[in-house]
């Protein structure tokens, strides 16, 4: 074929009438295979085998939880399309933290009488199994049960007793053409409200919420949640929660480490109620997602401002917080690539609760550098304000104590491998401990390290 065309070219008035009936077809068959081959590799660049489980991914939460595709077993041996053809799907992961002071004074103690994270080297890992049945195969609009375990041991207990237990136990479905979501369930609300986990990586404070009675993935609690959909970015969000318990999460996880209990000593019922704009990111259109909620609770709290009395009811919360893309780095390839910036407020009764006020600014990255574009970097700066009353009682016993603790912290995380995150950073803190210090801690310098793997 190439010898014709060549010929062809030196000779054009006899070679090109002579070979032009026979060269005509083969060029049209080459052009046709050309582009029969273009279009089945676009094809199978466009159609992603995974895109099935989508229907498999816990419903109802704001938690980006990655798919079968960014995990280190994907669909190793078919074993994830063989439950999907039963409807089964499930998401596992591990996530592992460590925490040391660098400051060459730093106050070391006892594991017993350790005050704050990384006082003394500090590790921490929290494992989880989640695994769901789709609902809508039987004709229920996007239903979904959803049962979760989670295990978790802490070498400093204070802020996680060691368990094991469940997770959640859910039922999800929605209404009216998805302009109603409800769930219900042992549900943990941290992840339905609020939105702490900001690139889907690194996270922010949430105790002052907890303290409040919110939900956590180690105490799940009974819970309806409903949420309406005004249209594709407005939303109201409400929950009727079993409340953890008014002592904290600590009390809540050593009175039921299993989770299965209906509720603990003291605890009432929660109310939270969130309104919210949420918009992805699109070529031109930055990611945004603005929310503020309420929180009422009748569990019985200690009073910070008289200890001696009985406990009362009446506890509640507020909160604030908004994350916007500032810049997008990649518009027409992978446009939620770019520079983010947001803020959190919270706010909570001084005499019910000894975190009264949290305030929040973060700056981040998400795909920073073109080599890695699914990493994250993040600066967050954060003051936390204690309890005036339970400030004002250290005081008064002659110790040393604080009204706020104030941070800023730098992470990079890198996406080592599909399911494989690992995260680096410095954490600097003006004093760590609640409420109380002593000369030797009113500093400290974290080194942060910790990996997630999801299989």
């Amino acid at each position: 074929m190439s010898t014709k065309l060549r010929i062809g070219v030196v000779n054009p008035p006899i070679r090109l009438r002579a070979s032009a009936p026979a060269s005509a077809p083969n060029l049209s068959l080459i052009k046709r295979s050309s582009a029969d081959r273009a279009i089945q590799t676009q094809t199978r660049k466009t159609i992603d085998p995974f895109a099935r489980f989508d229907t498999f991914r816990e419903k109802g939460i704001w938690l980006t939880i990655p798919g079968p595709v960014d995990t280190i077993v994907q669909d190793r041996d078919g074993v994830r399309f063989a439950l999907a053809d039963v409807g089964i799907g499930y998401i596992g992961w591990t996530h592992n933290t460590f925490a040391n002071n660098q400051l060459p004074n730093a106050a070391r103690s006892s594991i017993a009488n350790q005050l704050y994270m990384g006082q003394n080297p500090t590790f921490a890992t929290a494992n989880f199994m989640i695994v769901t049945y789709d609902l809508s195969r039987f004709g229920i609009p996007d239903g979904q049960i959803v049962v979760g375990a989670e295990q978790q041991y802490w070498t400093w207990k204070r802020p996680g007793p060691d368990r094991v237990g469940l997770n959640t136990l859910a039922y999800y479905q929605t209404f009216l053409d998805r302009k109603f979501e409800l769930k219900l369930g042992y549900l943990r609300n941290q992840n339905e409200f609020t939105g702490t986990l900001f690139g889907g990586i690194s996270g922010s404070n949430m105790f002052a919420l907890f303290q409040a009675g919110m939900s956590t993935n180690a105490a799940p609690t009974p819970a309806i949640n409903l949420k309406y959909n005004f249209d594709d970015r407005w939303y109201n969000k409400v929950s009727v929660q079993r409340s953890i318990s008014p002592d904290g999460p600590y009390a809540q996880i050593t009175d039921n480490p299993t989770g299965l209990n209906w509720s603990t000593a003291n605890t009432g019922i929660l109310f939270v109620d969130e309104l919210g704009y949420k918009s992805k990111a699109a070529p031109s259109v930055a990611d945004t997602w603005l929310r503020a909620g309420i929180g009422f609770n009748n569990s019985r709290y200690k009073n910070l401002a008289d200890l001696d009395q009985q406990r009362e009811s009446g506890n509640n919360f507020h909160y604030v917080a908004a994350d916007r893309q500032l810049w997008q780095s990649d518009v027409e390839g992978t446009p939620s690539r770019g520079i983010y910036g947001g803020f959190s407020i919270m706010g909570a009764p001084p005499d019910l609760n000894r975190i009264s006020r949290y305030y929040e600014l973060r700056l981040y990255a998400k795909g920073p550098f073109d080599s890695r574009p699914s990493d994250l970097m993040a600066l967050v700066a954060t003051n936390t304000a204690w309890s005036k009353f339970a400030v004002d009682a250290a005081l008064a016993k002659g110790q040393l104590a604080h009204r706020d603790t104030t941070a800023i912290t730098g992470t990079y995380t890198a996406h080592l491998a599909p399911g494989v995150y690992a995260t680096v950073g410095l954490s600097y803190m003006h004093n760590p401990t609640s409420v109380t210090h002593t000369p030797q801690t009113e500093h400290a310098l974290n080194l942060l390290v910790s990996t997630l793997i999801f299989f």
